[in-house]
């Protein structure tokens, strides 16, 4: 009985080794360890989340980084056009007429540049309005959960586009009306280097977040890892021990087994 009794217990461990190896797991079920189970499954969750928000953080710096190039864009054309106004400066008639020309097809690539500055979709040029994006999950210390977010501004480049359409040198026909002009030429270009650099700062932002949740999932995982994986070294050393006293206890059982035979034939 007690070489049967130890037999079991080597096989119940053997195959509890062996289904670590096979799993990778040593915690692959709350009945090995409930508190490092419940642990990791929640962090699991978390790491999870994380991913999928980073996921469409993504997508949205993607948006971001074509609308800020649409703007770096603009603000190039803008400058071309500044300059064509400042060259119209004190101009002949026909000079002006020539430089219109020139602003005009100026403001055709403006239009285009900015009709194509979209993303899937996604159209952060045609609005001044508020951007809030989903960053991450908090949790309290009660396992109450949260999302963090942040927000930046979409930028009417469409609008600066409008402004600098309506700009006609042609009638600038005194001297005041020509500063004028230019003025207002300048004004946009100042508002086209502002949107850039407001997407350019949202665009960095994203990354930084990016950046941060790339290595607090890594962090996660590696948290979960070292609770419930299994070392598999060491695991490997235990199968072959436990191997060897399986095959002991056998020849145990079989000698155990043989004593009754040695008494019978006593009586024989």
């Amino acid at each position: 009985m007690t070489a049967l009794s130890t037999l079991r217990q080597i096989n119940n461990d053997l195959t509890e080794t062996q289904g670590r190896i096979s799993t990778g797991l040593k915690i692959a079920s709350g009945k090995d360890n409930a508190a490092y189970f419940s642990i990791s499954k929640t962090m699991a969750g978390d790491s999870g989340m994380f991913k999928a928000i980073d996921e469409t953080l993504t997508l949205q710096k993607n948006a971001v980084s074509t609308a800020r190039l649409g703007a770096e864009t603009l603000v190039e054309l803008a400058n071309d056009f500044v300059e064509r106004v400042a060259f119209a400066q004190g101009g002949t008639e026909e000079v002006r007429a020539d430089v219109q020309a020139e602003l005009d097809e100026l403001v055709a690539r403006m239009t285009t540049t900015i009709a194509q500055s979209t993303f899937n979709g996604t159209d952060y040029v045609n609005a001044a309005t508020t951007v809030t994006l989903v960053t991450g999950i908090s949790r309290a210390a009660g396992g109450t959960i949260s999302t963090t977010t942040m927000s930046f501004m979409q930028q009417d480049l469409g609008a600066i586009a409008s402004v600098m359409n309506a700009i006609n040198v042609t009638t600038a026909d005194s001297a005041g009306a020509q500063v004028a002009v230019l003025q207002q030429a300048e004004a946009q270009l100042s508002a086209a280097v502002a949107a850039a650099t407001s997407l350019g700062i949202a665009e960095r932002s994203i990354e930084t977040q990016k950046e941060f949740l790339a290595e607090l999932t890594d962090k996660l995982d590696s948290g979960i890892g070292s609770m419930i994986d299994a070392d598999m070294e060491q695991e490997a050393a235990r199968l072959q021990a436990q191997q060897v006293q399986q095959q002991l206890a056998t020849q145990s059982l079989s000698i155990a087994n043989s004593s009754p035979q040695n008494i019978l034939s006593l009586f024989q």
